[in-house]
């Protein structure tokens, strides 16, 4: 799958402009008023461990993989990433089309993630420009939305320049009549390098930096950590707000908790934007853990019926879908 796609990028790169064109788009952002989408932008911002590898998410055949599975199995809305990643999922959906398999990103989500170049570790880490995509790519590409990452820290000017970026390209989504997705995180640094103020007063106020930026919300969604107390996070906004994974912790079921209270929270709470703790949960299936998580955002399960259903939904039907479809 990885060589024929590299063999499209070589002979032929206009075709992705083509698949683009062709995949269907949902008619609106949200059915029920609420989301349920995969981040998958971590590689380019030089984020690759995953428990005790390094490079768990630096393997793209494995990383693609793991996506794929999740948008086959139809348990999330949609994906956030960067260009290339996008690129990847739209090439093989022209390769799965001309074999007679499913369009599997028809009236799905695709968000491009527009700043990477903070990259992890670095001094520069919190000057984060927009190095990705920009707002004419994702009208070009016929993308559903962006994502903005906006470190807050009180003794770093690169917080301010990020900002002004942020409003910047949150203005252009709006000329466009395009969502934003802002993920406004307070950090401080620390021994092992930046923090996340997972605190309800810290995170509340940068739900109201963040909603006053740009030259309106009306198409801004927050993406925010989930932490004790978030019922006062809830009530700083009234933009909806989708809650953050963070690292993988290798058992799914505490995310499932935090879902749940999330969403309970107030009714400005609408979903949740998770990468790393749903593509890699230990041992288990990423997609029983993306039905898990839809369960809970759009059919009211509790964390106890998400957990009782990785039982069931789990297993391997279906791994080798691609590989014979392209046989």
């Amino acid at each position: 799958m990885l060589s024929r796609i590299t063999d499209l990028r070589v002979r032929d790169p206009r075709r992705l402009e083509a698949a683009a064109a062709r995949r269907r788009r949902r008619d609106g952002l949200t059915g029920d008023g609420r989301l349920n989408l995969l981040a998958a932008d971590h590689p380019a911002r030089r984020v690759t461990a995953v428990g005790g590898d390094p490079l768990a998410m630096a393997d793209r055949h494995d990383y693609l993989a793991r996506v794929v599975r999740i948008l086959l199995g139809g348990s999330v809305d949609g994906v956030m990433a960067t260009m290339d990643l996008l690129e990847d999922l739209l090439l093989l959906g022209e390769l799965l089309r001309e074999a007679g398999g499913p369009a599997f990103l028809d009236r799905k989500l695709l968000i491009a993630s527009l700043n990477r170049g903070g990259l992890a570790g670095t001094t520069w880490e919190l000057d984060d420009p927009l190095t990705g995509a920009d707002a004419e790519t994702v009208r070009r590409f016929g993308l559903d939305g962006a994502k903005l990452l906006l470190r807050i820290a009180d003794d770093d000017p690169g917080s301010l320049r990020t900002m002004v970026a942020c409003a910047v390209a949150i203005s252009r989504m709006n000329d466009l009549g395009l969502p934003t997705f802002l993920e406004p995180l307070p950090v401080e640094r620390g021994p092992q390098g930046l923090k996340v103020l997972k605190e309800a007063g810290a995170l509340a106020r940068a739900a109201g930096v963040a909603s006053a930026l740009g030259s309106s919300s009306r198409h801004l969604w927050l993406k925010l950590p989930y932490c004790d107390g978030y019922d006062r996070v809830a009530r700083a906004t009234t933009l909806p707000i989708l809650l953050l994974g963070g690292e993988s912790a290798g058992d799914p079921r505490p995310f499932f908790t935090a879902v749940a209270n999330a969403l309970a929270a107030g009714s400005s709470v609408r979903g949740a934007l998770v990468g790393r703790n749903v593509l890699y949960p230990g041992d288990r299936d990423p997609l029983a853990v993306a039905t898990a998580v839809d369960g809970i955002i759009h059919r009211g399960w509790s964390a106890e019926q998400a957990a009782a259903s990785l039982e069931t939904d789990a297993g391997t039907s279906e791994l080798d879908a691609i590989t014979r479809w392209l046989a």
